[in-house]
């Protein structure tokens, strides 16, 4: 099979649960690593997918990897080549397809229930799921391109997460890992205290409360997501 492309855009924003569980189904896959300025591939025929992880930075931003990216998103979708968006992933994908991305109503930072949508496309990737704890780390949020359906929401957020046929894409961080979260807790930790104000914001001390429990039980959620988008893949 040909290899999946992972986007990191800052190092500490890695692959997390997703990259452990595409090692342990075996499922090759490769890093670029933008924030060591590695290029953005020509083109998407060399992957069997495309994943897009978090990062600091907007979407609107004038970087210079941001254009190619979002052509090779648009190629990925026209072969009919999985995409995969975690944050601002999912807020390039939307961008890419035609959706907007701007300020979210508040900063949302830390653990916060999400509510499954009940339709058929939330169902495929969802099962019986109704609700789930999720995390988050965002102060901007996407619109839906055209032709996707609305998969979940927050009380902070209206748009956690869109599906079109074998594209996925999230607000909210599924792919998290207790290291992940502590990282981010520490390098963030100016951002909490400016947003301390924020009601969806919580402070590092009550993000890791129970932190080990919350994360098995988000790297459930992921892991029927994941085994459920690599499905798509192409061989």
């Amino acid at each position: 099979m040909k290899p999946i492309v992972v986007f990191r855009h800052a190092r500490t924003e890695g692959a997390g649960y997703l990259g452990a569980f595409l090692d342990e189904q075996r499922i090759p896959w490769q890093e670029v690593r933008i924030d060591k300025a590695e290029p953005v591939p020509a083109s998407i025929s060399p992957y069997s997918g495309l994943v897009l992880m978090g990062g600091p930075m907007s979407v609107n931003d004038d970087l210079p990897w941001i254009p190619p990216l979002l052509n090779l998103i648009r190629e990925a979708v026209k072969h009919d080549i999985p995409v995969l968006g975690h944050c601002l992933g999912g807020q390039l994908m939307s961008k890419a397809l035609g959706g907007t991305v701007g300020s979210n109503p508040v900063k949302e930072i830390g653990w916060g229930a999400v509510d499954v949508n009940d339709n058929a496309e939330a169902k495929k990737w969802f099962g019986e799921l109704q609700k789930f704890n999720s995390f988050h780390w965002h102060g901007e949020t996407f619109t839906l391109p055209q032709g996707a359906t609305h998969l979940l929401s927050s009380t902070h957020c209206q748009n956690q997460a869109w599906g079109m046929g074998k594209h996925l894409a999230f607000q909210c961080h599924v792919e998290m890992t207790a290291e992940m979260i502590k990282t981010w807790c520490d390098v963030g930790g100016d951002e909490l205290q400016e947003a301390a104000a924020s009601p969806g914001v919580q402070q590092a001390e009550q993000m890791q409360q129970m932190l080990d429990l919350h994360c098995f039980f988000l790297n459930k959620v992921a892991k029927q997501v994941y085994s459920e988008w690599v499905k798509g893949l192409i061989s």
